[in-house]
């Protein structure tokens, strides 16, 4: 498959996210939630070697992440991102920072299967595997569903 033309009228233009923005959130967020230097804001210059990408790159993922509120940055006079100070819920959970519940259903699902695989008995292993075929009958949908509730704290109540 061809990338699209960026200079025909009409047609969408080449990936940024995956490709650049993506990964220098990835970096931002390592840096913000690291607790080496007391969580303070960090340079724009210290997430260029840290996303890997060249420095005009980063510049642009930062400002379309400021942008779209992903990171609460700290500007110059001239406007120039010059620091970024914490990152959004949303970018905790895009990064892996934080669960979404497909990525605790993901989890789930492999843990089950592990202990299945790995139990040290028929009984264990039956039983174990019992519940990883419990749990694929809920399907992702409505295991996504639950882990949401389970993330957030939701209990339901007694009828």
């Amino acid at each position: 498959m061809t990338s699209p033309d960026p200079t025909a009228p009409g047609d969408l233009l080449p990936d940024a996210w995956f490709t650049r923005d993506l990964p220098v959130l990835r970096a931002i967020a390592r840096l913000v939630d690291s607790s080496e230097h007391g969580n303070s804001p960090y340079l724009l210059g210290a997430v260029v070697p840290a996303s890997g990408l060249p420095k005009a790159e980063v510049i642009a993922a930062a400002r379309a992440l400021a942008d779209a509120g992903y990171i609460e940055p700290l500007t110059n006079h001239a406007g120039d991102i010059v620091r970024i100070t914490g990152v959004s819920a949303e970018a905790r959970r895009l990064t892996g920072l934080w669960p979404t519940p497909q990525s605790e259903w993901q989890r789930l699902t492999e843990q089950l299967a592990a202990r299945a695989s790995h139990a040290p008995t028929d009984v264990e292993r039956a039983r174990w595997q019992a519940v990883a075929d419990a749990v694929a009958a809920v399907g992702e949908h409505d295991g996504a569903l639950l882990m949401s509730a389970l993330i957030g704290g939701y209990v339901p109540r007694a009828r």
